[in-house]
C-alpha cells in the first residue's frame, strides 16, 4: 500500500536553542505540523546501521498526508544528529534548518538542570567524538580532568564543526543555519522564513494565525508559564573562562564560533 505524502522538512539543532519551541511554533491550524522529537527517530539513531533501511519508509509515515496541512517539519532529538546525512539522503526533497546559540546560554541551561544536566553534558561530548571528533591533542587523563561544563561547551563545540561542515556539503542548497536567540527575538519573521523555506507562503490569515500563536505563551518543554531564572555570580564567571577556552581551540582549528546564520 503507497501512502500519500506531504512535504517533510527538518529542524536540526545543538540543544537548548528553543528549538522545541520553533517546532511548537509550527503547529499552525491548515498550513503546517511540528513535530518534536518523535520517538521513532531517537531509536534510529540507537539501532546504528542495521536500522537505516528504515529510515526512508519511517519518514514516509511521519510524512503521511493529513487533512488542511501543506507541509510537515520534523525536529528529532539532537542525539540523532549522526543521522542527518541519511536522513537527507532518504528525503531529497526536505529543506533544513541548523539550530544552534552561543555557549554561554547552552552552559546555562547545563548548569541549571544540576547533576543530570552535567551528566548529560559529558555524555554528549562523548556522543559527539564518537562521530564528529576533533583531535584536540588532549590526553585521557586531561580529558577526564575536565571540568563539567568544560566537556559540555567542547561538546557545543564539536556540534558547531558539525553544523558548519553540513553547511558546506553536496546537501548545502538545502540548508540553512538558524540562531535560536535570534529566533526569540524575532520570532514571527523567522516563522515566515521557514515556511518559505518550506514553499508554503500565508495570506493574511495565516498572518493572523501566527500572531496568536499560544505556542509562545508558555515553556515549550514544561507547559508552564515562562520565569525568568538568575544565573549566580561564579556560574557566570565559570562560563565565561569556558568561552575564553572555547574561543582559544576555535582559533588554533581554524573555525569560526557559533555558525554564522543563513536562514535570514
Amino acid at each position: 500500500m503507497k501512502v500519500e505524502v506531504l512535504p517533510l522538512h527538518f529542524i536540526f539543532h545543538t540543544a537548548f536553542c528553543r528549538s522545541t519551541l520553533l517546532a511548537r511554533a509550527l503547529n499552525i491550524p491548515g498550513i503546517s505540523l511540528g513535530m518534536s522529537e518523535p520517538g521513532i527517530i531517537a531509536s534510529l539513531a540507537s539501532g546504528g546501521a542495521k536500522a537505516e533501511p528504515l529510515i526512508a519508509p519511517l519518514l514516509q509515515l511521519l510524512g503521511r498526508k493529513r487533512p488542511g496541512i501543506d507541509a510537515v517539519f520534523v525536529k528529532p532529538t539532537n542525539h540523532a544528529n549522526r543521522l542527518i546525512p541519511a536522513l537527507l539522503r532518504a528525503q531529497p526533497d526536505a529543506r533544513t534548518v541548523l539550530m544552534t546559540n552561543p555557549v554561554s546560554p547552552f552552559l546555562q541551561s547545563v548548569r541549571k538542570r544540576g547533576l543530570m544536566g552535567h551528566r548529560w553534558g559529558r555524555r554528549l561530548y562523548l556522543e559527539m567524538q564518537s562521530y564528529a571528533g576533533i583531535d584536540l591533542g588532549m590526553s585521557p587523563e586531561e580529558q577526564f580532568s575536565m571540568t563539567d561544563l568544560q566537556a559540555a561547551g567542547l561538546a557545543w563545540l564539536l556540534n558547531q564543526n558539525y553544523f558548519t561542515r553540513l553547511a558546506a556539503s553536496p546537501f548545502k542548497e538545502r540548508i540553512r543555519t538558524l540562531d535560536g536567540d535570534y529566533f526569540n527575538e524575532n520570532r514571527g519573521e523567522t516563522i515566515l522564513a521557514l515556511l518559505g523555506l518550506g514553499g508554503i507562503a500565508l495570506d493574511d490569515r495565516g498572518k493572523r494565525e501566527l500572531a496568536g500563536n499560544p505556542a509562545f505563551a508558555d515553556h515549550s518543554k514544561l507547559g508552564s508559564p515562562i520565569v525568568p531564572t538568575k544565573v549566580d555570580k561564579s556560574t557566570h564567571q565559570e562560563i565565561a573562562q569556558v568561552e575564553q577556552w572555547l574561543d582559544l581551540i576555535a582559533e588554533q582549528v581554524g573555525m569560526k564560533i557559533p555558525i554564522r546564520q543563513t536562514l535570514l
